[in-house]
């Protein structure tokens, strides 16, 4: 793939002004319609001005200087009770007009080809029509803006939380007489409410929420974003605090696919990056945006919502056959983290219920349950910490449900299942403290375009999960559980920097996995050599096929994390459709991670790891919070050619193979797994080259039984032969089952069937294509390449079967290849 760089076409544009304006808290309430594949309804957003969040952020900093070392004790959340309120949200259905102020609302704002049409828009501070300055200076209204494409907006409104029965203990100054000034009074209360009292806060977000409006605002939409201003509304403190957007989704958008289950129900879920959710609701994309959340969404009452929540909903029932769903988050995260999945799904049961299922469903620690004593002192912004939790520390394994369609319930039962406890253990065992109180676990469609995604509370699993055996579910499984810590408790501060997430879960999967497992110790170190062997080749595979711009970790060097006075900022390739299949932050952010365990020793990292994530959950972090604290927490190392400037120029701001991992790959010898590979590759080797003729009993070769990931690096290598004969193919299949194999081993089969035109084996090619949608889009380029027309039919015959259902990304890129 060989596409060249359009910046105008690569690079996502990030336009919520930020700086002057962050959203604290959403309120959703969606209704979900299969047969149009929509969603409609309202969302509520609740703002805190510049002014009120830098002071708070500042009075933090200076919290945790002055009690870095002191511990202290939270209080008990109060049991709170807002009196004549109610849980449901404000309906969607009732009390509004249609009419739109200034008269775009029915237009949809996704461009035809989905890109910018004026680049210098899309990337500047402000597109709004009206020439209006998005800051506080001048004459001139204040424009809020908010991410936003393939949506249509209908109204938008002021709320008047002042309507609200029981909402005056939040009125601190009884001589405002301007009611405008009231309100945003009152939402600057509410959201700075303490943690030890979210219940009340959530109650009243609730309330606010179904608040009737008090004025239509006006509004605009471009390409990428949402512009409201009101009227005489000349700063950010000044613009209404809570502010209703009704909407409509569009069956196009790009955050959400439509699609069928593998039980042919219909089904929706969010896709995640590359543009998160604005496609679902306009929100604050910059992770700086750190916002808690709750939802309302209904649906039909035979489908299933799920949903990032700290509880496991339970359905409402309503009229018309017609179920509700409630969930709600109260540790503030980026907006783009937000999850959710309708369909038919059924939950997965254990047959019989083991002592760490017992274990399991001993309850959720969640902020309102007893036994808050300090565990360390937090510097994040105050919401209920699940650290500073003492029962919630030595819960080794969270609540946790499976998912999945009907047809593969027995398969997740006898697969997925039962790793989970183990997986979960092993994590903790690492980490200490699960950051999320419960987790959910969802096989998603054959389209899903990776093999798995980390939500709060939930993570999505790939169907290609549950082939073979046990091993690639459980690595899969450990990376995304890593991710709670990595990624989710703390994210980067600036997207461009995946390593931060990427790189941690792929080197702690493997650490979880062998714990999970209960290797001892050489196994343990045998397994992961011989999977760094695995990424090492990769790695090479990739630098030799990549752009080298898209190779760098951290492409914006110095100006990493810098954004526009207003907020906005441009995620460079954040677009590219390439971006999504390459796994160079992976690799790269891997080997870095290995480098530092090795040069430090497992037990000073590990220990230093765990100091760091007490230290930075609740957070957003660059590449030099991490690497500055592991120095000045390990001085010695500084003598030996370690420092931040060095990583960064060896590792993270250079494209190609790193040097310290070049002279390290070079001089180190092959484990133990990795040589017993090579006598088997030399076994296949001599069998293929030897000349057919009947042999004695006796003389045939007895090949020994290999591990999945020596599979992998068995076939890996047989594919460097330049020709290999069909009884030798024939034989492999065989010996190994590999159409049995779990999706990884049945990939490189599938490279082998194809570069050898083995036809007796074309099924297995057509069948992976099929079925495991997230890890074959090179095997269509394989197959053109080969220049084979019986081949080429292949490829084409399978992607008219699938380019229906196909991720749209994912079509796009094998469209490019095929046509």
């Amino acid at each position: 793939m060989d596409r060249k760089l359009d910046p105008s076409r690569d690079d996502l544009p990030l336009m919520a002004n930020t700086s002057h304006i962050r959203v604290k808290h959403y309120a959703l309430d969606l209704d979900v319609d299969f047969e149009s594949q929509i969603m409609e309804g309202t969302i509520v957003l609740f703002f805190e001005s510049e002014n009120r969040f830098r002071k708070r952020s500042i009075s933090t900093e200076e919290t945790c200087q002055s009690e870095s070392s002191e511990a202290r004790t939270v209080r008990m959340p109060e049991a709170c009770h807002v009196p004549g309120t109610s849980t449901r949200t404000f309906s969607s259905k009732t009390g509004h007009s249609d009419f739109v102020i200034c008269g775009k609302g029915e237009k949809d704002t996704a461009g035809k080809d989905g890109n910018h049409d004026n680049w210098e828009q899309a990337s500047g501070i402000s597109s709004s029509k009206y020439c209006c300055d998005t800051g506080n200076h001048g004459s001139e209204d204040f424009v809020l803006v908010l991410d936003c494409c393939d949506l249509s907006v209908l109204k938008v409104e002021e709320v008047d939380v002042a309507a609200v029965p029981g909402i005056e203990k939040f009125t601190r100054s009884p001589k405002l007489t301007v009611i405008s000034e009231l309100r945003n009074q009152i939402v600057r209360e509410l959201v700075t409410l303490p943690a030890d009292r979210w219940r009340e806060q959530l109650d009243y977000f609730a309330c606010c929420s179904q608040a009737p409006g008090c004025g239509e605002l006006l509004f605009d939409t471009d390409t990428w974003s949402l512009q409201i201003r009101k009227r005489g509304a000349q700063t950010a403190t000044d613009f209404p605090h809570a502010v209703r957007i009704r909407y409509r989704t569009n069956p196009q958008g790009r955050s959400i696919t439509w699609t069928s289950d593998q039980s042919s129900r219909p089904c929706v879920y969010t896709m995640g990056s590359p543009l998160n959710n604005r496609a679902l609701f306009p929100c604050q994309e910059p992770p700086v945006a750190m916002s808690t959340w709750q939802a309302t969404v209904r649906a039909a009452a035979s489908f299933v919502v799920l949903m990032s929540g700290e509880r496991s909903a339970k359905p409402t029932q309503l009229q018309e056959g017609r179920s509700s769903w409630h969930y709600y988050v109260t540790m503030p995260m980026p907006a783009s983290t937000f999850t959710i999945a309708v369909g038919a799904w059924t939950e997965v049961k254990p047959e019989t219920c083991s002592s760490n299922d017992l274990a399991a469903e001993g309850g959720s620690f969640s902020p309102s349950d007893a036994d808050f004593g300090c565990v360390e002192v937090c510097c994040h912004m105050d919401y209920p910490c699940r650290f500073q939790n003492a029962s919630a520390a030595v819960q080794e394994i969270i609540p946790h449900r499976v998912f999945a369609p009907v047809c593969l319930q027995g398969a997740c039962q006898e697969t997925l299942l039962p790793l989970v406890p183990p997986c979960l253990a092993a994590a903790h065992s690492v980490l200490g403290t699960h950051p999320f109180s419960r987790l959910d676990i969802l096989i998603v469609p054959a389209n899903f375009p990776s093999l798995g995604m980390a939500s709060p509370h939930i993570i999505f699993l790939s169907q290609s999960t549950l082939t073979g055996r046990s091993h690639l579910c459980g690595t899969r499984l450990c990376h995304e559980i890593a991710h709670a810590w990595f990624g989710l408790a703390i994210g980067a501060r600036d997207w461009t920097e995946e390593w931060l997430s990427e790189g941690f879960a792929t080197h702690l999967e493997d650490v979880f996995w062998a714990k999970a497992q209960q290797l001892a110790p050489h196994e343990a170190r045998e397994q992961q050599e011989l999977r760094a062997c695995l990424r090492w080749r990769r790695l090479q595979d990739e630098v030799r096929s990549s752009p080298e711009e898209m190779q760098v970790l951290r492409p914006n060097k110095e100006k990493t994390g810098y954004v526009s006075d207003s907020g906005s900022s441009v995620i460079k390739h954040g677009l590219n459709p390439e971006k999504v299949f390459m796994q160079v932050h992976y690799l790269k952010g891997y080997f870095l991670l290995r480098f530092l365990a090795r040069r430090l020793g497992d037990d000073t990292y590990f220990s230093f790891l765990r100091k760091f994530v007490h230290t930075f959950h609740g957070q957003l972090i660059l590449s030099q919070d991490f690497l500055q604290m592991l120095l000045e927490n390990i001085p010695e190392e500084k003598g030996l050619e370690l420092s931040v400037e060095s990583i960064f120029q060896d590792w993270l701001e250079s494209s190609g193979i790193p040097q310290p991992l070049q002279t390290e790959r070079q001089a180190g010898a092959e484990c133990g797994l990795a040589r017993q590979v090579g006598v088997e590759v030399e076994k296949w080797n001599r069998g293929s080259r030897r000349p057919r003729k009947r042999r004695r009993r006796g003389t045939e070769e007895l090949f020994e039984k290999l591990l999945p990931d020596q599979l992998v690096l068995l076939l890996e290598h047989l594919l460097e032969q330049k020709t290999l004969n069909p009884r030798t193919l024939q034989r492999l299949e065989r010996t190994y089952h590999l159409p049995q194999q779990d999706a990884e081993v049945r990939h490189r089969w599938c490279e082998l069937i194809v570069k050898h035109k083995y036809t007796k084996a074309y099924k297995n090619v057509e069948r992976f294509l099929q079925e495991d949608q997230a890890m074959g889009i090179y095997l269509y380029g394989e197959l053109m390449l080969s220049e084979d027309a019986r081949q080429q039919q292949l490829a084409r015959r399978c992607f008219e079967l699938t380019k229906a259902q196909m991720d749209v990304g994912s079509a796009q890129v094998v469209a490019e290849m095929l046509f």
